[in-house]
């Protein structure tokens, strides 16, 4: 089994992101969790939210307290929250910044395990025209994880986005091409 916790700002996305990674694993043929921790989160404010993917069915219902892969959307939380708290050495980091790994490294409290980093911002707006850090994290996570194939995710995403843009279909090539790079992008 495959444990994720994101950590993020309330209106960046994780939530979304870690939903719509739970229904493309689910699409694959695994078994999925994936669940918001709730509190008197706002937008800004600090929150968790968490991945199970499985082969086999899932029994555990609790937060995630030893992750193998840690997502942080917004970097400015590495200094706000322990975000490797429990962190399994042989998983990873996977962090939105501008920084590379070797500099994200001593805000780490000691994790001895990868680090990968992925300019998210920079990828949103240039495919988005805005600030949508959800979407390449989203990909940066498949590509890190290998969860799942990249062809496999894309499929489905590109599926998903049909429906959930089914109005505005204007939007889904940008979403597309964000995916698309950030997977190739992701630095380790």
């Amino acid at each position: 089994m495959l444990e994720i916790r994101w950590h993020g700002r309330g209106g960046q996305g994780a939530k979304t992101a870690s939903l719509l990674l739970a229904d493309a694993a689910f699409n694959t043929g695994k078994y999925i969790q994936g669940f918001p921790e709730y509190g008197p989160e706002r937008m800004g404010a600090p929150i968790t939210c968490y991945n199970r993917i499985s082969d086999e069915p899932i029994r555990i219902h609790s937060n995630i307290y030893e992750p193998d892969y840690v997502v942080v959307v917004d970097d400015t939380l590495l200094e706000a929250v322990d975000v490797t708290a429990g962190l399994k050495k042989e998983g990873a980091i996977i962090v939105n910044t501008t920084k590379t790994p070797d500099e994200v490294r001593p805000l780490l409290r000691g994790y001895e395990g990868r680090v990968c980093t992925i300019d998210a911002k920079t990828i949103s707006i240039d495919t988005l025209g805005k600030y949508f850090p959800n979407t390449p994290m989203l990909a940066a996570v498949v590509k890190v994880t290998g969860v799942m194939s990249e062809e496999d995710f894309l499929n489905d995403m590109e599926s998903s986005f049909a429906h959930k843009f089914a109005k505005k279909p204007e939007v889904i090539p940008g979403n597309m091409e964000a995916l698309r790079r950030s997977m190739h992008e992701v630095k380790e």
